[in-house]
């Protein structure tokens, strides 16, 4: 069983500055959002996929951190998730994807 050796990790500040590193880190905020709201209409990746005119494979590249946040993909992305697109950088995660109010 795991004594939780890594369960806080320390990241030195120089690192946190770096633009590789806030790169990787909207690409992890943007996946997120893009799971978390996609989870909270019941739609699986093919579902969303369908709405959004991209293919599965898209989809799953972005819920993995792989595809890099453009203003042109968050529009095409909050459009098919029936959304509002939300980014702050002074906030943590910097994206969100927020329903429409009824």
């Amino acid at each position: 069983m795991s004594s939780g050796y890594h369960t806080t990790w320390k990241v030195p500040s120089e690192h946190r500055e770096d633009p590789a590193y806030r790169a990787a880190g909207r690409r992890m905020d943007f996946a997120q959002a893009v799971y978390d709201r996609r989870s909270a209409l019941g739609w699986s990746t093919a579902e969303l996929a369908r709405r959004a005119g991209m293919s599965e494979e898209d989809i799953e590249s972005i819920e993995e951190s792989g595809v890099d946040p453009t203003l042109e993909l968050l529009e095409q992305l909050a459009t098919a998730l029936e959304s509002g697109a939300r980014i702050d950088p002074r906030t943590s995660p910097e994206f969100r994807f927020e329903g429409h109010a009824a």
